[in-house]
């Protein structure tokens, strides 16, 4: 059962797939003050449900590639949206803060499935410099999520309660499981008996290390994807609790900076084809590094408005909409018949990294954007140096 594998209903579908992840990030990031407040706790305790389901998100996409290799993408996506599923349930009916934080992990580790095999599912449709510009299209389509999401959360917020969020949560989870079963037919047409052995996932990964085209771009998403999630982690309370914005002017804040990144992956999708990989990764990665850099001297000269954070946030946000999906084809690209386990890694490090990031900016919280900036600042310039660091200009495909 199912449609051709490259019709336009099935690219919709791995998009959703794919936006599972920011959306049960963005949807809710409104929320937060409201969740401190009913549970009556602190801030570093309410970012636990932030960064615990970063944790598990990252830890788990190490082992769905590799059982996807083994047994084919549709069954193994299938069974971690399903779990997605449980784990929305949980959080709709926590009532206390500890039941949350576990529904976050159930949908952490259902719902990195969908991110991580939606991709390797375009690498098996498309090829590599084709799925170069999927990937870049399918973020413009995938940014409307945590572009909408917090709009959205807001007024769910304000007009119902925190647990609203998490019910448009399992909707959107529901309808996902019923896109795969009645839509998504299998791509993995390289199943490897051995995917799933220790040994081999092992000398996998090493593999892929040990390849410094592979190393460069896993660097660059890691970086610059860390940025994006310190302002993630910081933003709400900056907005909220510094600037004295509501619940819902934060959304449109957050939906703003998300149009940057809609504009990167527009450009990046346009041009890659005539200027190549490396190029348009190159450009993403400065613009990130100009862009954190600037946000860091407004905070130190103490411009403590809106457009001191946001103005460099979109900047950011579309450097990082020109190299993320970019860099993601050239690091998935070189590997067909390792497309779950390159894919798996550089989840694994993105995510895990970035739940470090969050932690982070909860700890270092003092009621300024000064921390939030300087993470934001250091994750762009260190995606800059791996750039010119690892990747080639020679490389270019």
């Amino acid at each position: 059962m199912g449609l051709r594998s490259d019709t336009l209903l099935v690219v919709i579908l791995l998009t959703m797939l794919t936006a599972l992840g920011p959306i049960t990030t963005d949807l809710y990031l409104p929320a937060l003050p409201a969740i401190q407040e009913f549970f009556h706790t602190d801030v570093p305790t309410v970012q636990l449900t932030l960064s615990v389901y970063m944790v598990v998100f990252g830890l788990c996409q190490i082992f769905y590639g590799p059982l996807s290799d083994r047994f084919g993408r549709k069954p193994v996506i299938l069974i971690g949206t399903l779990i997605y599923l449980f784990g929305s349930v949980v959080c709709v009916l926590a009532a206390e803060i500890e039941i949350l934080i576990a529904g976050r992990v159930f949908q952490a580790l259902g719902g990195c499935a969908g991110v991580i095999l939606a991709r390797s599912m375009v690498r098996d449709i498309y090829g590599q410099e084709r799925s170069a510009k999927i990937l870049s299209y399918m973020g413009t389509a995938m940014a409307l999520a945590p572009a909408l999401g917090p709009i959205i959360g807001g007024y769910l917020t304000i007009i119902y309660g925190w647990r609203a969020s998490f019910t448009i949560l399992l909707i959107f989870g529901a309808i996902c499981v019923l896109g795969i079963i009645f839509i998504l037919q299998e791509t993995n047409q390289h199943k490897d008996p051995h995917a799933i052995h220790p040994r081999q996932t092992l000398r996998n990964f090493a593999s892929l290390l040990k390849d410094p085209i592979y190393t460069g771009y896993l660097l660059i998403i890691t970086f610059s994807y860390g940025g994006i999630f310190a302002f993630i982690s910081g933003s709400a309370f900056v907005f909220i609790n510094v600037l004295n914005l509501s619940a819902d002017q934060f959304g449109l804040c957050f939906a703003i900076a998300i149009v940057g990144y809609m504009i990167g992956t527009q450009a990046g999708g346009r041009l890659v084809g005539a200027l190549g990989i490396v190029p348009i990764v190159g450009t993403g990665a400065l613009i990130c590094a100009v862009a954190g850099s600037s946000m860091l001297v407004l905070a130190m000269a103490s411009v403590n408005t809106v457009a001191a954070i946001l103005g460099p946030m979109v900047l950011y946000m579309a450097g990082l909409g020109m190299a993320f999906p970019t860099a993601l084809a050239g690091l998935i690209g070189p590997f067909p018949r390792m497309v779950g386990a390159a894919s798996s890694l550089a989840g694994f490090c993105q995510n895990t990294f970035a739940a470090l990031v969050g932690l982070l900016i909860a700890h270092s919280f003092n009621m300024t954007q000064i921390p939030m900036a300087i993470a934001i600042c250091l994750m762009g310039v260190a995606a800059w140096v791996s750039f010119r660091l690892l990747i080639k200009v020679d490389n270019n495909p």
